[in-house]
């Protein structure tokens, strides 16, 4: 872990302002009273572009406490540009203690993964999401997709499946896979891959997803019923890593990633989940 928090403080603890984070705490409240319900807010500027993250960081700047320890991730990642950037901005704004490892954190910021290690009840997950509307790929129109929301009017999402079906004889939605929310309102779990999909449903842990670009923020809470958008006979799946393996930790039950070898030619699997794969090496070490 690691403690980063100058004795001179030259920014406002969370580098927003009090006003900004109260109503961005308020349009939480509202959004976990009402799942998957995407709730407009007053997204203000951050020393970041728009579309790398400002949705949660704003989200995650309102909800921290001096006493919270954060993890931040990108694509799985402790390691990549945006992780160890926004990583840098919370800590130097906040003084909060920062981890690698998934059990210690209190608050987790990720962008398009959710953790394979089970969360609990003691941890937020707050997600970076770029698209929050699912039914942009059907529907073009603002103001009409917020009507087919109102209405529960999900036909056009429904069509959209079954063309895939009979073009492609499966539903071929390689991530933000739509899922019903208590089943009420057809949500976009961000980019995450179907391989997370599951993890949304009754989980123990509170899920905060900002689109600081769109305006919006929404909520999954615990214990909530999220269920994929599925035919009787054409059922969600997961992706199909059967005989693929880490090349790091030989794990054959997480999200992997492919990775070519220009040189050789060949092609190698290794976990998306940095954390949980050093988690691996870690224990077969002390074997």
């Amino acid at each position: 872990m690691n403690k980063n928090f100058g004795e001179e403080k030259k920014f406002n603890f969370g580098f927003l302002d009090e006003n900004s984070k109260r109503e961005i705490r308020r349009k939480l409240l509202k959004a976990a009273a009402l799942p998957g319900y995407q709730v407009p807010f007053a997204s203000r500027e951050l020393p970041i572009a728009r579309g790398w993250g400002t949705g949660g960081l704003q989200i995650t700047m309102s909800i921290i406490g001096e006493d919270d320890i954060i993890k931040v991730i990108d694509q799985g990642s402790d390691d990549v540009v945006n992780a160890v950037n926004l990583r840098n901005l919370i800590a130097r704004t906040t003084g909060v203690e920062t981890t690698l490892k998934t059990e210690e954190a209190t608050i987790i910021q990720t962008r398009h993964r959710i953790p394979e290690k089970n969360m609990t009840s003691d941890q937020i997950l707050v997600l970076q999401v770029p698209y929050p509307e699912p039914l942009r790929r059907v529907e073009p129109s603002e103001e009409i997709s917020r009507q087919m929301h109102a209405e529960k009017d999900y036909s056009l999402a429904w069509l959209d499946l079954y063309e895939r079906v009979v073009k492609w004889g499966e539903i071929t939605i390689g991530s933000q896979y739509p899922v019903m929310v208590n089943g009420r309102y057809i949500m976009s779990p961000s980019p995450i891959p179907r391989w997370d999909i599951p993890k949304l449903n009754n989980a123990d842990t509170l899920y905060l997803f900002g689109a600081g670009r769109e305006k919006r923020i929404y909520a999954v809470p615990p214990y909530t019923d999220v269920k994929p958008l599925e035919f009787e006979d054409y059922h969600f799946r997961v992706e199909n890593f059967d005989g693929k393996r880490c090349l790091f930790c030989g794990s054959t039950d997480s999200y992997l990633d492919e990775v070519y070898d220009s040189e050789s030619g060949e092609k190698y699997y290794v976990c998306s989940d940095s954390a949980y794969c050093r988690e691996r090496i870690k224990n077969d070490e002390e074997l």
